[in-house]
């Protein structure tokens, strides 16, 4: 369902170039679920492959959102929230930056691009990872409270009360 629910979002949000919610959810799932969260994050991966054809584009994202996760995971579950609001945007902000160079080295492989050519390709992308970068700072803004609604979520579900 979480997969399904990374998916979704993504399609909603097709009309606006480069900006999406996959980082805010990869990074709520994480802090909540931990080596769990790598089970929506391959669902949203193969549903995204089912959907828009299994082609050299879709190749980076069996790797592009590790790095997003490995981070994630690195962080304190309990930061204090002044503190968590800032880092998480800071981090899906990076990610969003990052995107375009995470990308590359399967654009190179590819279609057989030498180094020259690889950072020609990631230069001409910046823009589009700058828009990704503002995209995700905002919405890395609700990784806190959505955080703090699975945790309540979690509890109940393991109380019997849900």
């Amino acid at each position: 369902m979480l997969g399904a629910i990374l998916f979704c979002s993504k399609l909603l949000m097709e009309w606006a170039p480069n900006i999406h919610f996959i980082a805010m959810f990869i990074i709520t799932f994480t802090l909540v679920y931990r080596a769990k969260a790598l089970i929506p994050i391959y669902v949203f991966v193969l549903l995204t492959g089912v959907y828009g054809g299994f082609n050299v584009w879709w190749v980076p994202y069996l790797y592009i959102w590790l790095p997003l996760w490995i981070i994630a995971m690195l962080l304190p579950r309990r930061m204090p929230k002044w503190l968590a609001v800032p880092v998480y945007m800071l981090v899906g902000g990076l990610h969003g930056l990052a995107y375009g160079t995470l990308y590359a080295p399967a654009q190179a492989l590819f279609f057989k691009m030498d180094f020259n050519m690889t950072v020609a390709w990631i230069i001409s992308g910046l823009p589009f990872d700058f828009l990704h970068a503002a995209g995700n700072l905002a919405a890395c803004t609700l990784v806190v409270p959505l955080s703090t609604l699975l945790f309540k979520l979690e509890k109940q579900v393991r109380k019997g009360k849900l």
